[in-house]
Parts: C-alpha cells; structure tokens; sequence
C-alpha cells in the first residue's frame, strides 16, 4: 500500500509515540478490507508501539471496512475511526491521528484544548469525504483532534466512495459534510474554532 517513501517518512513519525496505539479492524470479504488490512499492518511493522486487534463483521455493524485508532493511554476508547481507506489527502489524517494517539502534542493553544475538554454533551460527528478533496483533511482532522481530546466526543471519516447507500440517501451533493448527531452539522471547510462556536 505504501511506497519505500512514504514508509521512511511514516517511521520517522511514529517514532514520536509516547505511548501505545491500538488499531482495531473491522473488516468483510470486499477489496477494500483487503486493502484497509494491508495499511494496518505495513503501519504495525514501522513501530512497536502498535498493536492490531481483528474484529469480524458483526451484522449489527453499520460500515465496514472500519479502523479505529486508540490510545493505550485512553483506557481503550475508540473515539477516531476510519471508513475506507484513509490514503490519498487524508493520509496526513491519520498520520496525524496516530500521533497524537500516541501522545504527540497537539499544535492548539492551551485555551483551545481546555474549551474543547470543557464539552460535556455527548457528540457523534461524521463526516463524508473524497480522498481527492483537498478541503476535507482540515475538517477531518480538527474533528479527530477533538475526540482525542474528549471522551464525550467521537468522530468517524466515511469516504463516500465506499458508502454510496449513505451518501445518496443523506442527499449529500458536496464534501466535506459533516454531520452531528445524525443530523447536518456543516458542507465544505470549516475550522476548528467554528466547530467549537457552534456547539459550545
């Protein structure tokens, strides 16, 4: 899945890990799941500070294939997961993801972080992307520093791509679309203090 590159810059990276990571698969039969365990794994072998655990397809399961990434710091708590395969643009998501998983700061000021610790509402964001979309990265990743954050918040990438059911029967004409709770939250770029005025 990655290039001799990009598996020397990734190692680079991941040797910032404060702390252990777990990557939990959920996975089917399709291509992508092959494709989505393959990344897994390739980033498994670049640090010993992660670890992979394999769910199977449980019929209760919305979206597959899934990854979720944890902190070992976080008593487990999946809050960041990925549906698809994050390459492309949002590569640098969960690179980013895996870093600060793992312990690495996080380039928000300290006022930032204690608004987004403060939240006590449950909040469930999911947002619909491209991996071709160069807006959608920001979104993604200012949603997935949030939950890292937050134990009442989780978020969820879904590539449109692969969801198409979830795409065409949301009407969702444009990306990146996020959604709140189940019900629409923004379409197209908005940064992290936008999301914060809006539910804080």
């Amino acid at each position: 899945m990655l290039d001799e590159t990009l598996k020397t810059q990734l190692k680079s990276y991941l040797d910032n890990l404060k702390h252990d990571i777990v990557l939990t698969l959920t996975l089917d039969q399709q291509q992508v799941s092959k494709e989505l365990k393959s990344l897994a794994y390739e980033i498994r072998e670049l640090s010993p500070m992660v670890s992979i655990v394999e769910k199977e397809n449980q019929p209760d399961t919305t979206r597959t294939p899934l990854m979720s990434v944890a902190s070992s710091a976080n008593k487990g708590n999946t809050n960041v997961s990925f549906a698809g395969v994050p390459l492309g643009h949002e590569f640098t998501s969960l690179v980013l993801a895996l870093l600060h998983a793992g312990g690495h700061p996080m380039k928000l000021d300290n006022e930032v972080i204690e608004q987004i610790k403060r939240l006590d509402m449950a909040l469930e964001f999911k947002t619909y992307i491209s991996l071709s979309c160069q807006n959608c990265p920001d979104v993604v990743q200012a949603l997935n520093m949030m939950a890292l954050l937050n134990p009442n918040i989780k978020h969820t990438m879904i590539d449109g791509a692969h969801f198409e059911n979830e795409v065409e029967a949301l009407g969702i004409k444009s990306v990146p679309s996020v959604f709140l709770n189940g019900k629409p939250f923004s379409q197209g770029r908005i940064t992290l203090k936008e999301v914060l005025n809006k539910v804080d």
